[in-house]
């Protein structure tokens, strides 16, 4: 049963634009869940099920899986601000869909993905870009945000926390991007990259209201003492990280908490300590999406009420910033990474798809691919912070061969001619639970693992036996539902 919502939250709740007291409180007491799924471009489906419609109506070439690959539940409709976000009627027990760890989707909560709209109404997204993701884990918003910039954009993918940067960079991995870095540091150390990005987004640490109705534990936690913490915080964060964005770029910040505190008032503080031009956007009626504006500069901002949207709350902002200077592009110190030998750099692209304009490198003992127009990026990053991810991590070189890490078989940029072995679920689960499996197959050395046409990662076949390559860290250990 929902706890009873905190008396102090509605109270300053009532006078702002949107608020229906009692539609508010009858939604969070009805005990509805919003499930909605996210598509991932890159991965597209080779079969669509013709049955799953939208208002009885086909839903045609956006690359559905098919019906078996939701068992529990079926996509209903489309995300009406996302390309590709989907309603689910039902949540199932994504644990145990082997295209879940394929990276063919990801479970995004359906109001954050409005993201979309506000990159794609304030930015040129035809030219290449430097784009931020400061507050990134577990990373929906960065593999949004991979699906809709070109190739050659660069996005820094960062979290503060050491291990939510390990689940971050777990998620980019099963995206298969190349053009993405994963980065473990402080806001303030993104001040060394003065001018840099183009692009910063700031979905900003918060008291939480937002997700009273998916998460009811949330409300034992809120307090209007945590709401001032928090605002003092995301002030913190934004001054930190503000000198890293160049002239006339765009920051979208962003909050999952209803408190004006921490919404429409730091659209007020910014305007006071920085130079900074609010931007609207355009949002469709049907939407029901709620446009206001802050107190003492009406600078716009998006709210969503789970009583209005199909989605949790959330608030969302664009700005531009209207001083500092566009960034120079030095090289700042010298790359450590190393270019490999030709021998070396051979024996690694016959494992690569010769479509892709891919540059190769070694760090340490591992080869790391990374989109050619992206090479001299390196050293400037390097510079300024500690890289946890980079590109696709392709392997290790033993001798005249490579040791394939799972990245690669989760990639974008593999050969498509790799030897595989497709499996049927029973035994994708068992591949992804690290368990033994009956296999046929007459290839010998290394197979990709495959699950409707998707790559799930490694097995080395040899001549008594499967060895399985999936990452231990990453196995499911949750018992079937």
């Amino acid at each position: 049963m929902m706890q009873q919502l905190p008396i102090s939250l509605l109270k300053s709740l009532m006078n702002l634009k949107g608020f229906n007291k009692e539609a508010f409180e009858r939604v969070h007491a009805s005990g509805e869940q919003v499930t909605s799924i996210r598509f991932n471009p890159a991965k597209t489906f080779t079969s669509v099920d013709s049955q799953l419609t939208t208002d009885e109506r086909q839903i045609e070439n956006i690359g559905l899986p098919g019906r078996d690959s939701f068992p529990d539940s079926r996509l209903t409709s489309q995300v009406p601000w996302s390309s590709n976000g989907y309603y689910l009627s039902a949540r199932p027990s994504f644990t145990f869909d082997p295209l879940f760890h394929a990276g063919t989707y990801y479970v995004q909560e359906a109001s954050s993905m409005f993201l979309e709209q506000a990159i794609k109404q304030t930015v040129d997204l035809s030219q290449p870009l430097h784009v931020l993701d400061l507050c990134a884990s577990p990373g929906g918003k960065s593999t949004l945000l991979q699906s809709i910039i070109n190739k050659e954009s660069l996005l820094v993918s960062n979290d503060t926390i050491k291990s939510r940067a390990a689940v971050l960079e777990e998620n980019i991995t099963k995206w298969g991007a190349t053009n993405v870095i994963v980065t473990n540091n402080d806001p303030a150390h993104f001040a060394r990259l003065e001018n840099y990005f183009d692009v910063i987004v700031i979905d900003a640490p918060c008291s939480g209201s937002g997700l009273f109705r998916r998460d009811p534990e949330a409300i034992n936690e809120w307090s209007e003492n945590n709401v001032q913490l928090c605002s003092q915080r995301q002030q913190r964060i934004i001054a930190d990280v503000w000198p890293a964005l160049r002239q006339d770029g765009i920051l979208i910040y962003s909050t999952c908490s209803y408190s004006k505190e921490e919404d429409e008032a730091i659209l007020d503080w910014m305007t006071k300590g920085f130079k900074v031009e609010g931007l609207k956007l355009i949002v469709k009626d049907e939407w029901q999406i709620t446009e206001t504006v802050s107190t003492d500069h009406t600078m716009a901002g998006y709210r969503f009420y789970p009583d209005k949207v199909k989605g949790e709350g959330f608030f969302i902002a664009a700005l531009k910033k209207k001083d500092g200077a566009f960034f120079a592009g030095t090289k700042r110190g010298k790359s450590k990474l190393e270019k490999l030998n030709k021998a070396e750099e051979a024996i690694a692209k016959e494992w690569l798809n010769e479509q892709e304009d891919i540059i190769l490198f070694k760090q340490k003992d591992d080869v790391i691919a990374l989109p050619a127009s992206l090479q001299n990026e390196i050293p400037v990053l390097q510079s300024a912070l500690y890289i946890k991810k980079a590109g696709v991590t392709m392997g290790k070189l033993a001798g005249k061969d490579l040791i394939p890490a799972h990245a690669l078989a989760v990639s974008s940029i593999i050969n498509k001619n790799i030897a595989l072995i497709e499996l049927n679920k029973k035994q994708a689960i068992q591949y992804l639970r690290r368990e033994e499996m009956q296999l046929s197959t007459q290839n010998k050395g290394w197979a990709l693992i495959k699950y409707l046409g998707h790559n799930l990662g490694w097995v080395k076949v040899l001549p008594n036996r499967f060895n399985n390559y999936y990452p231990k860290e990453w196995r499911i250990i949750k018992q079937n539902p």
